[in-house]
């Protein structure tokens, strides 16, 4: 069975806030490692109204705590706003207090804009060459013997899998070349995905870490009894998309009914490109879009995301995604 994972980006939904987002965070961790999620990951952005995940460590921390079984991890962590050694640090950490369970997806975008950049204090560059160097040295700091002087306490000689993040062709090729696990996120920029699969599949060089390729490809799921009720539900997330591309970036709102109807031809194309890698409706509807997404793909992992307003509908939703793992064919060789 091709293994399922579950993003969460914390939303926060209207009339909520940060701390009943982290609640339902640690109840959708625990109903998924109880439903067979393999990987619960959570993901670094800043200034964002409707996401609660900016400090990631820490809500890493807090997930792994209250969990025993399911692997946690950034997906991920973006490595322009940090150092190598404090990210080493932090999930040198994690990794001590939770062995064998800790995941360092490591991603090239900022996930804010430039003032947001500046107020991390990192200088944001367009020297593409900066992100290879500071993986390569982050890797370092976790090695046996680090070539660096300054050592990560704790980090060194932990064996924590890292692995790169992308939505474009850069990553695809940073983490063949590394021979390092690759997670594309085709749940929001699908568009170069087939092609970056391919490149990172062709020139894969086999590393420590991993003997041959593996893609993780982000995933989409709004799954309910109905297709109607499905529908009705994705329009929290399609709403988001189009409020973050028009740069009003709000709360998750509530579902409204026939929303695709309510909006203009270009907001409906938008939404048709960037949610192009997604399932909407009843079990068996579901299950065929994620069949014909496999066989097009050879995906070796599903990392699911579902962002659902009401916390009792998104569980469902999960619910209904892991019930139907074991109906679903894995194509190996892809397409």
């Amino acid at each position: 069975m091709i293994p399922f994972s579950i993003l969460d980006l914390a939303p926060i939904a209207e009339g909520s806030d940060a701390s009943q987002s982290f609640r339902n965070t640690l109840s959708l961790a625990q109903h998924g490692e109880q439903w067979g999620y393999h990987r619960y990951w959570l993901a670094e952005h800043h200034g964002m109204p409707g996401i609660a995940s900016a400090a990631t460590a820490i809500l890493i921390g807090h997930v792994a705590a209250s969990t025993s079984t399911i692997r946690v991890g950034a997906g991920g962590i973006m490595l322009p706003n940090h150092s190598p050694l404090v990210i080493a640090e932090q999930f040198g950490t994690l990794e001590s207090l939770f062995p064998g369970r800790i995941d360092l997806g490591l991603g090239r975008a900022p996930g804010s804009d430039q003032a947001t950049a500046r107020a991390l204090r990192r200088t944001l560059s367009s020297d593409a060459d900066e992100f290879p160097q500071d993986v390569a040295e982050l890797i370092d700091y976790f090695s046996d013997e680090p070539r660096q002087a300054v050592r990560a306490i704790p980090g060194t000689g932990l064996k924590l899998p890292v692995w790169i993040l992308g939505s474009s062709l850069f990553g695809a090729q940073l983490a063949a070349s590394l021979g390092l696990p690759y997670a594309f996120a085709s749940h929001f920029a699908p568009t170069q995905m087939m092609q970056a699969i391919a490149i990172y599949r062709e020139r894969f060089q086999p590393s420590a870490q991993l003997q041959k390729p593996y893609v993780m490809l982000g995933f989409n799921v709004f799954a309910a009894d109905s297709d109607k009720e499905a529908h009705y539900l994705a329009s929290s997330a399609q709403q988001a998309f189009i409020n973050l591309r028009s740069g009003r970036p709000k709360r998750l709102p509530p579902p409204v009914d026939d929303f695709l109807h309510q909006i203009h031809p270009g907001e409906k194309a938008l939404l048709e490109q960037i949610l192009s890698c997604s399932a909407i409706g009843s079990p068996d509807t579901v299950t065929k879009s994620m069949q014909t997404f496999i066989d097009q793909t050879g995906a070796d992992e599903l990392m699911i995301t579902s962002q659902i307003f009401d916390h009792t509908a998104r569980l469902h939703s999960y619910e209904i995604t892991a019930s139907i793992r074991t109906s679903l064919r894995r194509n190996f060789g892809g397409s």
